[in-house]
């Protein structure tokens, strides 16, 4: 299943997994698109309160740029960089082209939707 991750004026496509938290998160998206605050944290990853928990599915993992995962069951993080961590894996960008210049060095509002751009 894909979803359509937008940052700013740039639109990408994203890979979902299968586990629970992808499901309950496609339920949201159903719903209409998902808009989250997205704060830089260490110079790698995006992070954002999801504003609900989803069923987590924690394991240790190294994160690559492109990766969508669940923190701590209620925040989604998106990587530009690498971290290793306790996630549970929701995507990942299927194209990382203008990925990291779209996520640039600061906040950001990325919204969520299903299917493709």
């Amino acid at each position: 299943m894909k979803m359509s991750v937008q940052v700013g004026d740039s639109t990408f496509t994203a890979t979902l997994e299968e586990n629970e938290a992808v499901d309950a998160f496609v339920e949201m998206m159903e719903q209409g698109p998902v808009t989250i605050e997205m704060n830089d944290y260490s110079g790698f990853e995006k992070v954002g309160s999801l504003g609900r928990s989803l069923p987590a599915s924690n394991r240790q993992t190294t994160t690559q740029a492109g990766d969508i995962v669940l923190y701590q069951g209620n925040q989604i993080v998106i990587f530009y960089g690498s971290n290793s961590w306790s996630y549970t894996r929701l995507g990942k960008i299927d194209n990382l082209t203008g990925w990291e210049k779209a996520l640039g060095s600061g906040d950001v509002i990325v919204t969520f939707s299903l299917g493709e751009s």
